[in-house]
């Protein structure tokens, strides 16, 4: 099934299967050499172009995809498995032709920018056409069908048959075909981009740590720390693909990785199969919402709002840990009604304050161990401007070649039988020793990306050469520290494991590579019709211009649409449609909604259809594993992932959640507090919590939660939250305002189509202190106070208001102005209402202690 969702369903044998190793090895070359400073060192020292711009490696990318969706992926079920069908190698040339048209001829196509000729219009349909069939084959028809909807709006746009509401003036064919082919704005846009230069080889080194044994040894970890727990095997399981999160953006091969491991076991411990199959796909998806990878998305997201990868990473791991522990949680509940038990583990070693003293001990120990690497390769990158690079790779080496040393003096981790009974678990140290050196890359890329500041791709490059490193090495360093003589077979075993990684890594992009093109025509048509504008306005009138109830219908279109769209795919459409939408919206209600929430609630609500039945594949694939019903699955898993579709919502009204404009300190209390509130909704929507639920205390619970998560409602509801001026002193204030302060004022005036008066808020950044009039001209706003009223002018094309504004008519009889200028109140703090919520939550847990018949632990 992971076959043939995410590499190719064709096992082809010799020469075909030759071809299709080979182009697969060659595409992952290709992509770490543009990711190097190869090219530039080849280019000055031969005085030849060997350097591919974004756009030039884009193409070749896109090549590389068209070319094994062809050969590894069969046109038909009934087409054949074993070997390559003559028009399946036809259509593999004629695809990748058509993206090489533009590599080879690209000084003649940028001489006559947006004048095609014949051969341009040929080459851009038969492109167009091959994408069409690529992504049938790699992903199915849903992303065909919603592609070609895009396409038939763009020529057939203007008909009558058409509803008034979305109708526009239609595009010609070599327009059309220009706009999407021949350019960056459709195929070959920011999404395939963004696959090309970053996803591939986030993908490439997960693919490269799995095939050194990483995966085999985070679930072994997993258990080893947490199987003698209740519901031990299914904590392990949480844990275990929280882990391959890390590096796997695929919630599929996540779940068979982890699964196959994890799913037995649970059902031996009691689970019933969907229940244990429910609980690996909820891992299993939520996987994709943790940093660095998210699959493949945080590198879409952070194009598209213009945050930088490091600061998304920052915004979307509070959540992401929350939702993971409130998923312990609930398979804790889960664990409790069933009365279950963990498994045997070693006895206890040692006094309470003798283990207390070694977890202490741990503590200092990694503690001092990262103030050292963090100090230590601060000083070598300023003592030594030139040699940070080679300084770091010692560093590394000498890491490496210690951490191997401890793991060679215990016996190598063996794939256990999950059907085997478990007489014992191994000691969690045992473990671990073996596989540290495995987390050295992990700790590379994110250093390279928090500390060093790289880019998100060199960042990727160099965790992948460590990978490599590691994956060649060893084996025989292994063999050799052990002191069991030649060590020949463990080189081949090396390499081997090499070129499988190498392998995987492209076969895996097949799918991403293809379905960032499909999405380019889809934010190409968007480009070119303006198409968000008019699907907003419908989705506005749905709506009534009611946030909540815009929020609840972009959260069902994510859903129904991921249902046949891969992630990363599905996040592209709806964001492309809605993120300005819903920012529009929630600025004319006065609430200030930042662009990162809005892109993380729709990824979220994409990430929750692959467990939304009747076709969530994750589920599919863990009813495979479990013997259970794949439809109960997926809706046992989507119940245990009602948490996960709560977290949106909150942190778009609570901002702090996303560590947004958040210290460190308040940002452990945000943590505290929010985990804290998220395991009691778990507690209210399981229906158990010391002991089972009676009707009050699930909605008390409910209530203590979004007291917590949003104590601001409660207090908005006792005192405004801001003193309202009038908007002709904004000037005044604007002048007033500290450095680098904000100020809040609502426009009014009439809108550009209906004529009818509406409101939006703006929060416009200051900068430098001065006048009041200049601060506004510099931020981008310019008003004019005239009979007491500001009066608000249209702001110049490509200023920040620019778009934001742009829905204003400013020459029509009544003045676009500043109606009010909004300043933060003076006000209690919104905490204390956490003091009656903790209060209720007593009553409640007094009430369920005298019920309760099971140790809650």
């Amino acid at each position: 099934m992971v076959a043939e969702v995410e590499s190719g369903s064709r096992n082809a044998a010799g020469f075909a299967g030759k071809v299709i190793l080979s182009v697969a090895f060659i595409w992952s070359c290709f992509q770490i050499y543009i990711a190097s400073s190869i090219p530039f060192i080849l280019a000055e020292k031969t005085g030849l172009n060997f350097v591919f711009n974004s756009q030039e490696a884009r193409q070749i990318h896109l090549a590389f995809a068209i070319i094994l969706a062809m050969l590894a992926y069969p046109l038909l079920k009934t087409s054949p498995r074993d070997r390559v069908p003559l028009y399946d190698w036809a259509l593999a040339i004629v695809g990748a032709s058509s993206c090489l048209y533009l590599l080879y001829f690209k000084i003649d196509i940028d001489a006559r920018a947006g004048l095609p000729t014949a051969a341009d219009l040929v080459f851009s349909t038969i492109g167009m056409i091959s994408l069409a069939i690529a992504v049938f084959r790699a992903l199915g028809l849903p992303l065909v069908i919603v592609a070609s909807v895009f396409v038939f709006y763009v020529f057939f746009g203007h008909l009558s048959i058409m509803p008034e509401a979305i109708m526009w003036k239609g595009a010609s064919f070599s327009k059309a075909m220009w706009h999407y082919w021949m350019q960056t704005e459709g195929v070959f846009g920011v999404a395939l981009g963004v696959s090309s230069s970053m996803i591939f080889l986030f993908v490439l080194f997960g693919s490269l740590l799995e095939k050194a044994g990483a995966g085999s040894y985070f679930i072994k970890l997993a258990f080893a720390l947490l199987g003698h727990l209740r519901g031990g095997p299914a904590k392990a399981a949480v844990v275990a693909s929280a882990l391959s999160g890390l590096y796997s953006g695929s919630s599929i091969a996540n779940v068979v990785t982890t699964g196959t491991f994890t799913i037995p076991l649970m059902k031996r411990t009691g689970f019933k199969p969907e229940k244990a199959g429910a609980v690996e796909v909820a891992s299993s998806t939520n996987g994709q919402l943790t940093p660095p990878v998210m699959g493949a998305a945080a590198f879409l997201i952070s194009e598209f709002t213009g945050i930088s990868y490091p600061e998304l990473i920052k915004h979307a791991f509070l959540p992401a840990v929350i939702s993971y522990i409130a998923l312990v949680y609930i398979v804790h509940l889960e664990a409790l009604k069933l009365g279950l038990e963990g498994l045997p583990r070693p006895s206890r070693i040692g006094t309470l304050a003798s283990r207390l003293a070694n977890v202490l001990f741990g503590f200092i120990f990694v503690g001092v161990i990262a103030i050292a690497v963090y100090y230590v390769l601060g000083w070598v990158k300023v003592a030594f401007p030139g040699m940070g690079m080679v300084s770091a790779s010692l560093m590394f080496l000498v890491a490496y070649l210690v951490l191997l040393s401890a793991a060679s003096r215990h016996p190598d981790l063996e794939p256990d039988d999950p059907n085997a009974p478990i007489k014992m678990l191994p000691r969690p140290w045992d473990v671990a020793i073996t596989g540290f050196h495995f987390i050295l890359p992990i700790v590379i890329l994110i250093w390279c990306i928090l500390i060093e500041r790289l880019s998100p791709t060199l960042s990727a490059y160099w965790a992948t050469m460590a990978m490599i490193f590691i994956v060649l090495t060893q084996h025989p360093l292994k063999r050799m520290m052990r002191g069991q003589g030649l060590f020949t077979e463990d080189f081949k075993r090396g390499w081997a494991d090499f070129l499988e990684g190498m392998i995987a890594g492209a076969r895996n992009m097949i799918g991403i590579g293809v379905a960032t093109g499909a999405a380019g025509v889809i934010v190409g048509t968007v480009s070119l019709t303006g198409l968000h504008q008019v699907v907003g306005e419908f989705v506005e009138f749905l709506s009534g211009g009611s946030l909540m109830l815009m929020l609840l219908l972009v959260a069902v279109m994510s859903l129904l649409l991921g249902m046949g769209l891969p992630t990363t795919a599905n996040y592209i459409v709806v964001s492309s449609l809605m993120a300005p939408v819903i920012v529009s919206v929630g600025a004319s209600q006065g609430l200030i909604v930042p662009l990162i929430a809005v892109h993380l609630f729709v990824f979220y609500f994409g990430i929750l259809a692959d467990d939304t039945p009747p076709v969530g594949l994750a589920a599919f694939a863990a009813a495979a594993i479990s013997g259970g019903d794949p439809i109960r699955t997926g809706v046992q898993g989507f119940a245990y992932d009602i948490r996960t579709a709560l977290l949106p919502f909150m942190f778009l009204f609570n901002t702090e959640l996303l560590l947004i404009d958040v210290g460190p300190f308040k940002a452990v209390f945000i943590f505290v507090v929010a985990v804290v509130a998220m395991m009691l909704f778990a507690a209210a929507t399981q229906g158990y919590f010391f002991t089972r639920n009676r009707i009050w205390e699930t909605a008390a619970l409910l209530l203590i939660a979004f007291t917590l998560f949003r104590p601001g409602f409660w207090l908005d509801l006792v005192q405004p939250p801001f003193d309202e001026r009038p908007g002709s002193s904004v000037v005044q204030m604007a002048g007033d305002m500290p450095e680098n302060g904000d100020i809040r004022f609502v426009v009014s005036g009439p809108d550009f189509d209906t004529g009818k008066i509406y409101t939006k808020t703006l929060l416009v950044p200051l900068g430098v202190p001065g006048d009041g009039a200049e601060r506004l001209q510099r931020s981008g706003i310019n008003v004019m106070v005239e009979d007491g009223k500001a009066l608000l002018e249209e702001p110049f094309p490509g200023t920040t208001y620019f778009q934001t504004l742009s829905d204003y008519d400013f020459y029509g009889d009544t003045p676009v102005e500043i109606s009010l200028v909004e300043l933060d109140a003076e006000r209690m703090y919104k905490e204390i209402f956490y003091i009656p919520a903790l209060l209720l939550l007593t009553l409640v847990v007094m009430m369920q202690r005298r019920r309760q018949t099971v140790p809650a632990f």
